[in-house]
């Protein structure tokens, strides 16, 4: 038996660029559909996340894949997958 050296890969998500002003970095927003515990209707719930761009290849308006990774930063915790 050998020791496995990596990880299984983090969260997945896909979103959408809404801003790619910064050097390597561009914001992410992941909307998803949550139902109300109490009320029962589907509400959309949206979280940005500040997504590592190696390159600066996301323009606005993309629609990219990321993955959480290793911290590169203070508030920077997910990838460009595609």
């Amino acid at each position: 038996m050998e020791p496995s050296s990596h990880k299984t890969s983090g969260k997945s998500f896909e979103g959408v660029v809404v801003k790619s002003a910064m050097k390597d970095t561009v914001t992410v927003v992941v909307e998803r559909y949550v139902k109300h515990p109490k009320y029962k209707k589907y509400m959309r719930q949206s979280k940005k996340f500040l997504v590592h761009d190696p390159g600066n290849i996301a323009q606005v308006g993309d629609k990219v894949m990321i993955r959480e990774t290793r911290p590169l930063s203070k508030r920077k915790r997910f990838v460009i997958v595609k």
